[in-house]
């Protein structure tokens, strides 16, 4: 267990994982934003054909895991185009932005409604009087405030889609476990390895937990300002 030869000699290649790792994540839960903000509106409409499948899609991945979604997406999904278009491949980088985004979209979905439903009535009301549409009232003055409530959330689901990317290694994405798997299978130090693996994604993740804190007091002392001044 040399740690020392690790940290010179794995260090540049993990690197290397973490900057895919975080890069799969941003673009991922950008992705899943505009996902979870759809299928949420979907949900809630009063459409029957909208608001099942929105609720499909939110059971159907909420209930597998992300590990079988990312074998159907890299794997079933191209075999099944390929049957009209032979020549179609499907990356590691896209298939696993594709499934983790897809995966955030679901929880997000349900965070925003949460956000949404937080929204005191009179809100909406007070817009609709003032003669704002339903879509102008959801667009202006609901929207804004509930996005605002879930941004500790987001910033959580965030924390859950980086270390989610861990499970897209089986896939071969080169993020930071798979270039570590890389380095095990020539150097055999498995432990000192997956302890820096550790390491890096725990001060990854405790940074954005101080983040969301922070986000969060903030947010909460706006609040107790609000009343306040309400009073």
């Amino acid at each position: 267990m040399n740690f020392g030869r690790v940290l010179s000699e794995a260090t540049p290649l993990l690197l290397e994982g973490l900057k895919l790792t975080i890069g799969v994540s941003l673009l991922a839960i950008a992705i899943g934003i505009v996902v979870g903000l759809v299928m949420c509106l979907m949900k809630m409409s009063r459409n029957v054909v909208l608001k099942a499948i929105a609720e499909v899609y939110i059971w159907v991945i909420r209930g597998t895991p992300m590990l079988v979604q990312a074998f159907i997406v890299f794997f079933g999904f191209p075999q099944l185009i390929q049957l009209m278009s032979p020549s179609f491949r499907l990356d590691a980088f896209t298939a696993g932005v594709i499934t983790l985004s897809l995966n955030a979209g679901a929880y997000l979905a349900e965070i925003f409604r949460g956000g949404i439903m937080a929204i005191p009535k009179g809100q909406s009301e007070a817009a609709r009087s003032l003669g704002l549409t339903k879509g102008q009232t959801m667009r202006k003055v609901v929207l804004p405030q509930a996005l605002k409530i879930s941004i500790p959330a987001l910033v959580n689901q965030f924390i859950i889609s980086i270390k989610d990317t861990s499970i897209l290694s089986v896939i071969g994405l080169a993020e930071l476990v798979n270039k570590a798997k890389t380095y095990v299978g020539k150097s055999y130090e498995f432990f000192a390895t997956y302890i820096f693996v550790a390491l890096f994604y725990l001060i990854i993740i405790s940074v954005l937990m101080i983040v969301s804190s922070r986000i969060e007091k903030k947010l909460q002392y706006e609040e107790k300002k609000g009343h306040h001044h309400g009073k």
